[in-house]
């Protein structure tokens, strides 16, 4: 199936001259929703997968199905404050600052096999401080999986040493 064919392309969105790679087109066709969740789940059974983690909020939607496909757990990685038990936290450089993401401290096990799924692969931000939460926890990263790589942009080079998946590239 060609999932590039359910992308919606949005100029200038959310500014001028940003072409916006809009995946709700994908999740609203039943068919290409459960197609790119199955090609991830054959991703994460070929690289041995105990939990999936996915940063919010797209990484919810694309990884969750994944987690039930599996029968394995989720683990979600939130901004600071949206959790309600004890975290530890990663900050990661944005073009203008800094951000941050925390996970819950006991979500992941040592020693754990861990895919990490996000929507979005564009410069290895969110994915970099994901994969540096599920190390800090004793975590493997056996993978990441996304929806979406955008490659001008150069994320796969935060992830050296890492096996990925992008269904669709830009």
């Amino acid at each position: 199936m060609d999932l590039k064919s359910f992308v919606t392309i949005v100029p200038d969105y959310p500014k001028e001259g940003i072409s916006f790679k809009d995946i709700t087109t994908i999740m609203d066709n039943g068919e290409a929703y459960k197609y790119a969740t199955d090609q991830i789940v054959e991703f994460a059974k070929q690289v041995g997968t105990d939990i999936i983690v996915g940063p919010e909020a797209r990484g919810f939607i694309i990884g969750c199905p994944v987690a039930y496909a599996l029968e394995v757990g989720f683990a979600p990685v939130r901004k600071p404050g949206k959790l309600p038990r004890e975290t530890i936290a990663v900050e990661y450089d944005l073009e203008y600052g800094t951000d941050s993401l925390t996970i819950h401290k006991d979500a992941i096990k040592p020693g754990q096999r861990v895919l990490i799924v996000d929507d979005l692969l564009a410069t290895g931000g969110t994915v970099g401080a994901t994969v540096e939460l599920v190390e800090k926890l004793g975590g493997v990263v056996a993978g990441c999986a996304f929806l979406i790589e955008l490659t001008y942009l150069n994320g796969r080079e935060k992830l050296k040493g890492y096996d990925i998946q992008a269904l669709i590239t830009y």
